[in-house]
């Protein structure tokens, strides 16, 4: 079943430009921008409201049986507001509608060949495509935290403005890539102190369509070297993009650990399997594949 396209719809008819400083996406113009033949991108819908892209795109998946049959590769789902958005560790992500971009998007890099435990790099691979899309198309500095965190410079303070999300979809080949980005949010809409948004970050431009549709071809030219490479984040040149723009990297951090377990180090690299490596006062060097991580101060 395709989502139904509020934005499109003729109940109800309202302007698009009736909330001059959050006018509603422009889903006919997003498709003719980003869904041509031979594109990674498919079929784009934009919803008025919905839980979560995330979870909708997952169960469509699952309601098409195995092989992907119910979800191809190349869907991109975009609301206006989630009712029910996740981050990681199931972390309620709020904000308020048309204040930001909140879409996710179908890839399926089994059926490339792709082996399962190089998929690891999706989420690192969306947030270099995230973070430069949105520098070119906002004029903000963004820097991105490990492993899904994108960051931005609010009053000299680093601020989280985006996350990610990556999901298997449980048919063998597939996940889904969820991305959310505040855009215009107003210090007092913020839902916590540590969190940004692109307009407080000084974006010269807030107008979400040109971000949407600068972040989805950073996407799409990302996964293809990355898919063409068989997932060799070396390869293809993501390991070193991703280092060159993650502000985690040089940090002494303390990486919060499955099972209440916690390790402090200084984040040195990011290995070929997209673990973050802090060297520990022990002098070993520990990788870290899953995790919260605080960034505690600059190294040394």
């Amino acid at each position: 079943m395709t989502p139904r396209d509020d934005s499109e719809s003729p109940e109800p008819r309202r302007s698009r430009w009736s909330d001059l400083d959050r006018p509603p996406l422009n889903a006919a113009a997003l498709r003719r921008a980003l869904v041509r033949e031979g594109g990674l991108w498919r079929e784009l819908d934009v919803v008025q409201r919905t839980g979560s892209t995330n979870s909708d795109l997952v169960a469509r998946a699952a309601a098409g049986g195995g092989g992907g049959g119910g979800l191809r590769e190349g869907v991109v789902l975009v609301a206006e507001e989630q009712s029910a958005a996740r981050g990681r560790l199931d972390r309620k992500w709020v904000a308020p509608a048309r204040s930001g971009l909140f879409f996710s998007v179908s890839l399926r890099p089994g059926d490339a060949g792709v082996p399962m435990e190089r998929w690891g790099w999706l989420p690192l691979l969306t947030g270099v495509a995230v973070a430069t899309g949105l520098a070119r198309a906002a004029g903000v500095d963004t820097a991105l935290k490990w492993p899904n965190d994108v960051l931005v410079t609010v009053g000299g303070e680093e601020r989280k403005a985006g996350g990610i999300l990556a999901e298997a979809t449980g048919d063998g080949g597939g996940v889904v890539v969820g991305v959310g980005v505040n855009v215009s949010l107003r210090a007092e809409e913020l839902p916590v102190p540590t969190a940004g948004s692109l307009g407080l970050a000084g974006a010269v431009s807030t107008d979400r369509d040109p971000l949407l549709r600068a972040v989805l071809r950073g996407i799409e030219d990302w996964y293809g070297r990355w898919r063409a490479a068989g997932g060799d984040a070396g390869a293809c040149g993501l390991q070193e993009a991703y280092a060159a723009g993650c502000a985690t990297l040089g940090r002494v951090v303390r990486a919060e650990l499955p099972g209440d377990r916690a390790l402090v180090g200084e984040a040195v690299a990011v290995d070929g399997d997209g673990r973050l490596v802090l060297a520990t006062e022990a002098g070993v060097q520990e990788p870290v594949g899953a995790g919260d991580i605080v960034h505690l101060r600059a190294a040394g």
